[in-house]
């Protein structure tokens, strides 16, 4: 069974060899830490696959210089990086108050001068399941160009210059995924993270009218193309799960040990792929490896029944111990967890 038919058969529910690898590293791991990663991708190489597409830069994009810094992102927002190896804050918002709105420009030359010239040749050349990674990010975007906070007071007060933004946007993920639709990719992803520790960052109900109406519109694009709908959200967002089965999203990458896990198996399994993920907030940097194989089998026997429906997924943080990756994937190859 190739990679990619592995895949398919998982997010079919129509019984793989095993269940698909996928491994996230954190840009610190690849570049403090690159020989224990390229172990890891020796011994448990990922059933993904890379697109080979080069996206157009901004003039207003400005590198991080060193290890920590600050950087400007082709939207203009500034971002401070404190500590090597993760992406950092932004703290200073490009469009602060309404005003600002009037003269802002959407970054366009970053998809319309993308160069989508290899992704074809590259998908016919591997064996993997090919999953691309977008910029489609509605509600996050809208943060890192107002301000968390200053987003969330929006929300609040809903003047009509948050839907102009919101609409700014949306025009812009949409003429992106179209691009990517066009592709011989297998799937398109995009995310944003909604959850807290403990429950929605926003209402239920004020996610369902300000933000699914884009998200329905993104899955119509990506199914309407015959490709699978790959989402992604940081927290416990139990709350959204039966929208976003409904809208079309096939497999969902959220953080399972901030809900019940046994919970959503009995509500959700075999209703949507669920793509990962092993508890990154204690067990891969703080727990020991045999807490990390726990943890695996309740996640396997909870959700791993052997149909499909599961993606073995984790995040390597550029501080958790390699002993702790290596154990994930490992559990994952032993028979199913009575």
């Amino acid at each position: 069974m190739t990679s990619r038919e592995r895949v398919i058969r998982a997010l079919r529910f129509e019984t793989p060899d095993r269940a698909p690898r996928d491994l996230w590293s954190l840009p610190g791991v690849g570049k403090y830490r690159k020989e224990e990663l390229d172990r890891v991708c020796r011994l448990y190489p990922a059933d993904f696959g890379a697109t080979g597409v080069r996206y157009g830069v901004s003039p207003r994009a400005r590198p991080l210089h060193g290890d920590t810094g600050t950087y400007v992102d082709n939207w203009g927002c500034v971002w401070h990086v404190g500590e090597p190896g993760v992406a950092g804050e932004v703290k200073e918002p490009p469009i602060r108050t309404w005003s600002d709105l009037k003269t802002y420009r959407l970054p366009w030359e970053v998809i319309r001068e993308a160069d989508f010239s290899r992704v074809n040749e590259t998908c016919a050349a591997q064996k993997t399941f090919v999953r691309a990674g977008t910029e489609t990010r509605p509600f996050e975007r809208m943060q890192f160009l107002r301000g968390s906070s200053q987003l969330f007071m929006d929300l609040a007060y809903l003047e009509k210059e948050l839907f102009q933004l919101r609409d700014m946007l949306h025009e812009f993920f949409c003429e992106e995924l179209r691009l990517w639709a066009k592709t011989d990719v297998d799937a398109i992803q995009f995310m944003d993270d909604w959850g807290a520790q403990r429950a929605l960052l926003i209402s239920p109900d004020l996610w369902r009218s300000f933000f699914k109406p884009l998200y329905r519109e993104y899955c119509q694009i990506i199914k309407g193309a015959g490709k699978y709908v790959f989402f992604h959200s940081d927290g416990h967002i139990e709350a959204i799960y039966p929208d976003l089965i409904e809208i079309g999203v096939d497999a969902l990458n959220s953080q399972l040990f901030c809900m019940n896990i046994e919970g959503l198996a009995a509500k959700y399994k075999g209703r949507i792929t669920f793509w990962g993920e092993i508890d990154r907030q204690y067990l891969m940097p703080f727990g020991t490896t045999e807490e990390v194989r726990e943890g695996v089998r309740r996640v396997r026997r909870a959700l791993d029944d052997g149909r499909g429906g599961v993606i073995a997924q984790c995040e390597w943080g550029v501080r958790d111990p390699i002993e702790n990756v290596l154990a994930v994937f490992d559990e994952w190859e032993k028979p199913r967890p009575g």
